[in-house]
């Protein structure tokens, strides 16, 4: 009977130890999921940024912003919109 006793409160701590270690495997899973979606969110930030920077041999972006401000002037003036008044 004593024997039974321990085996069924051996029974209950392996069986809380595991409960345990399956919530902590589901919150390093949460964690996990977490640094992917940011990592996900960082290369996508690097690609927009080595797009608008540009390839090796392209214009250099000082070159590059500056046909992008003439057009967006030449769009406000279309517009009846004094770019320098802003």
């Amino acid at each position: 009977m004593a024997n039974e006793a321990g085996t069924d409160g051996r029974l209950r701590d392996l069986e809380a130890e595991a409960f345990r270690t399956g919530r902590t495997l589901a919150e390093h899973s949460e964690a996990l999921a977490t640094i992917r979606e940011q990592q996900r969110t960082a290369f996508g930030n690097i690609d927009s940024l080595a797009n608008a920077i540009g390839a090796p041999g392209d214009r250099p972006i000082a070159q590059r912003l500056d046909k992008m401000e003439r057009v967006l002037f030449a769009l406000a003036r279309a517009q009846g919109i004094d770019p320098d008044a802003l």
